[in-house]
């Protein structure tokens, strides 16, 4: 994949989320600068979604664990589970939330 099309993929992701988040019932509180995407849960726990340009990945840190993602056949994909990652995100929020969320995030 070329770098401007990883790029494009990761800010178009980033957008979705920030937008999902707006209209979310559960107040999630999000900021974004420099490829790095901070999501502050009420119980003031954070998950954190970064770019790694120099594998093409899309990183996210939670509470419990590390994922790396990488896109293969049009979808993100947790290159140690193999979960998918909008399945992965809505199950990542919800656990440390404490409550049920879902983004309705599409790919």
């Amino acid at each position: 994949m070329k770098d401007a099309d990883y790029h494009e993929l990761i800010d178009t992701l980033f957008i979705s989320i920030e937008e999902a988040l707006d209209i979310c019932e559960v107040d999630i509180d999000y900021e974004g600068a420099g490829g790095i995407m901070t999501l502050t849960m009420l119980n003031h726990t954070k998950i954190i979604l970064n770019k790694q340009p120099p594998l093409q990945q899309l990183w996210v840190a939670t509470k419990f664990n590390g994922h790396h993602f990488n896109y293969t056949n049009d979808v993100w994909i947790d290159e140690r589970t193999g979960a998918e990652f909008f399945a992965f995100f809505d199950e990542a929020i919800s656990k440390q939330a404490g409550q049920p969320v879902t983004l309705k995030l599409q790919g």
